[in-house]
């Protein structure tokens, strides 16, 4: 009978011991989204940017990230974990803890709902609310593969973060006009993109900002253009609408195909625009075609 007291108090006091020292989470929400890691990851950055007082970072993968949001005198961690389920949806695991307030957080969770856990419902509905409103706004549709032709072209370099990446566009934009208008140089196509490096730790991205052009022999020599020959590849693609901010969304959704396709691809995506953001209007009726190229396999 004692042996059996004392092995039934050891375990209760080891869980209590767990509970309110090694427990990583005061509470945990669960919620569903309909969307894919890529997009929500994406969107939970610039969200993020969006409030007072918080900052953010990408942990091991897209699928985890540790946020830190100051409440008045307390601060709380925010883990967010993402599950995909299906090419659609995914499950959102959020473990919260208060830095300052843990142990009386974990005291009175059990029994009540404590202004902690109201807030922290709270914060995790708004990013939920701002995550389909961006849904509601973009549009992206899997096309399958195709060969991209091979052109000549003009191009700027650009450095940026892939949030930034439709500002750049837009100051070349007219700059690469003025080139093309003052040379007379003959268009051989819409403009694109050609990412030459993507690092998804970072959201940092390096791309080439290209008007097709047709070549000829007396081409001028101009600060910041690079005339080059771009070589088209077999790519799997899709068709954005939306603002260009955002077209990166469909350089996730066609990673996501590719793995769950078994398709070897390269992290370069392509992007063909068939509007000038410049212009404004509705950016859902913006199109935009994205290919990520399949990599070469010897035979």
């Amino acid at each position: 009978m004692k042996k059996g007291i004392t092995i039934a108090t050891t375990i209760i006091v080891i869980g209590l011991l767990w509970y309110f020292f090694i427990k990583p989470q005061d509470y945990q929400v669960r919620v569903l989204a309909k969307s894919f890691p890529g997009t929500i990851n994406q969107s939970l950055k610039a969200w993020n940017n969006t409030l007072p007082n918080a900052t953010i970072q990408q942990l091991n993968d897209l699928n985890h990230l540790e946020q830190k949001i100051t409440f008045g005198d307390s601060t709380s961690i925010y883990n967010w974990e993402i599950t995909p389920i299906t090419d659609s949806t995914s499950k959102l695991k959020v473990d919260i803890k208060d830095v300052d307030h843990s142990f009386f957080n974990k005291l009175y969770v059990p029994f009540t709902d404590t202004d902690f856990e109201k807030r922290s419902r709270k914060t995790v509905t708004e990013f939920m609310e701002s995550l389909n409103q961006h849904l509601k706004e973009i549009k992206i549709t899997f096309e399958g593969i195709e060969e991209l032709p091979s052109t000549y072209c003009a191009c700027v370099e650009h450095t940026t973060i892939q949030s930034n990446k439709a500002f750049a566009m837009m100051k070349s934009y007219p700059f690469l006009n003025s080139v093309i208008i003052n040379n007379e140089i003959q268009m051989n196509g819409i403009p694109f993109i050609e990412t030459t490096e993507w690092n998804m730790q970072t959201d940092s991205i390096s791309f080439n900002f290209c008007y097709p052009i047709i070549r000829t022999d007396s081409l001028p020599t101009i600060k910041d253009v690079v005339f080059k020959e771009f070589i088209g590849k077999k790519s799997l693609k899709a068709t954005y609408n939306g603002n260009y901010m955002t077209s990166d969304r469909a350089w996730y959704s066609l990673l996501d195909y590719a793995k769950a396709e078994n398709i070897s691809v390269e992290q370069t995506p392509i992007e063909y625009f068939f509007n000038n953001p410049n212009m404004g209007g509705d950016a859902l009726r913006w199109k935009a075609e994205i290919f990520l190229p399949i990599k070469e396999t010897d035979e």
